[in-house]
């Protein structure tokens, strides 16, 4: 007998090194996805920076591939996290603009369907550190999919590095020795931490980390470490006056609404953006040194255009990458993203697209990269064959869509070469604003009104207009 079992153990090894091996082969791939908070779409050096330094940005980029016409879910924060958790443009998403609910942002309703959602289902841990933006009670992260939520719930709060307190799931957690007054503990500092751990602590899993990063945000404020001394004495200064007021779409306020007086705001500005590629950097160290690199995918994207609050100057950097408008706009400049993606295993290096895609795009991605089931109503595409280089295969959009309610009313459209702007549409008619046209393959800057020479598509860019808008009692647009 004892012959016999020992007979029997090579064959026992191979079936067990057999299981662990389909087991490790069958572990679904990590995704974390980064979202920069006013980041322009030229402010990284691989999309053309010329005054800050991207290094660990520039070589996420260089290992994987770079989107040059992808687009932001809006050009203000809510309605643009909204668009990237449900899948949906503007005219659809629950979340439309960064309308106040008691002390935080209207709630992402309890029956949205979130990227975190489909993830949990799927067996994914997942965490999401940094700012949410959607909401407490049923719009709370917890309520949302996320098993861990660290950082700030209401975006009133996230105009501070220095608060006196974080969200941590259904807890506070205060930050030594801040107030309003005194600034000890660096907030974005704290949650890198917590995102370092959450990846640490799930490495034998299959996880998924949402990381909305405040920086480089208004108010302009860094610590004044070796970030800041690099860039301290650089540039020709502005000095930003603690008098200045940030413009506001919110109603109530939480928080002084006056930004600290900054005498270096461009040094701070530029230093801000480096610790945004610090951070990157160290996640990517992170999964390199855990040994999960290759069955990682690293997504990384901002919410909107650059502000101009709290000393920022986003013509000094040409933080719009030459490109009109600022954040609120609906140009190119307030709504087109840096978006860069790196799977060692899968995405060919040093890869550039053009193909046009849209924060809709990523949960069908996702969901096809995961292989989730279930029924969830999207207007996006999945981005999955042009990661792969399979670009034959890759679906087009007719059309991008957008929304905004606020000053008068805004909508764009993006189809084909064409781009169509509305300003002023719910204003009254003698001031109604008109529908401009651009043609991006020869006027990317929108500098030349084409909508008088081409009657026939502005009228099918009405249509279209006029159809992809879903009537929302919180967010109501004529």
């Amino acid at each position: 007998m004892k012959f016999k079992a020992l007979h029997l153990l090579p064959f026992l090894l191979l079936i067990s090194f057999c299981a662990k091996k389909e087991k490790h082969q069958e572990k679904k791939p990590n995704i974390i996805y980064i979202l920069a908070d006013d980041l322009g779409y030229g402010d990284l050096g691989v999309y053309g920076q010329k005054r800050i330094e991207t290094p660990n940005l520039d070589d996420l980029a260089s290992q994987g591939i770079r989107f040059t016409q992808h687009y932001s879910g809006a050009s203000v924060c809510a309605p643009s996290r909204s668009s990237l958790m449900t899948g949906q443009h503007t005219g659809h998403t629950p979340i439309r603009g960064n309308k106040e609910f008691g002390d935080g942002q209207t709630p992402l309703p309890a029956n949205a369907i979130t990227i975190a959602e489909i993830l949990k289902k799927e067996g994914y841990v997942t965490g999401m550190f940094g700012k949410w933006g959607l909401g407490f009670g049923e719009g709370d992260p917890n309520n949302q999919g996320f098993d861990e939520f660290y950082g700030y719930n209401d975006q009133k709060l996230a105009h501070r590095y220095y608060p006196p307190y974080l969200n941590h799931n259904q807890k506070i957690d205060s930050l030594s020795g801040n107030d309003w007054t005194k600034k000890v503990t660096y907030a974005p500092d704290v949650i890198q931490k917590k995102t370092l751990e959450f990846i640490q602590k799930n490495k034998e899993k299959s996880f998924f980390a949402y990381v909305p990063l405040v920086l480089p945000h208004a108010e302009i404020i860094s610590p004044k470490d070796s970030l800041f001394k690099k860039y301290e004495n650089k540039f020709e200064e502005v000095p930003h006056t603690k008098d200045s007021r940030y413009t506001s779409d919110y109603g109530k306020d939480i928080v002084p609404k006056e930004y600290s007086s900054q005498e270096k705001p461009y040094a701070t500005f530029a230093s801000m953006v480096n610790r945004m590629d610090e951070y990157v950097g160290q996640i990517v160290k992170k999964v390199e040194e855990l040994g999960i690199a290759d069955n990682t995918i690293i997504m990384f994207s901002s919410d909107n255009g650059p502000h101009t609050e709290g000393g920022a100057n986003p013509k000094y950097f040409n933080s719009s990458g030459g490109l009109r408008g600022v954040k609120r706009d609906l140009y190119e400049g307030g709504i087109r993203a840096p978006f860069i993606v790196s799977w060692p295993s899968k995405i060919k290096k040093n890869s550039i697209s053009n193909h046009v895609s849209a924060f809709w795009d990523i949960l069908p991605t996702i969901v096809e990269i995961s292989g989730a089931q279930g029924n969830y109503n999207s207007d996006g595409i999945s981005l999955l064959p042009t990661l792969l280089n399979d670009r034959k295969n890759q679906r087009e959009h007719e059309f991008l869509y957008w929304e905004f309610n606020i000053r008068g009313g805004r909508k764009a459209l993006r189809k084909g070469k064409w781009k169509a702007v509305w300003y002023n549409i719910n204003s009254k008619e003698k001031n109604k604003g008109r529908l401009e046209l651009y043609n991006l393959s020869k006027d990317e800057k929108e500098t030349n009104n084409v909508a008088d020479l081409h009657p026939k598509i502005v009228l099918e860019i009405k249509n279209i207009l006029k159809k992809e808008h879903s009537t929302s009692k919180l967010f109501p647009f004529k």
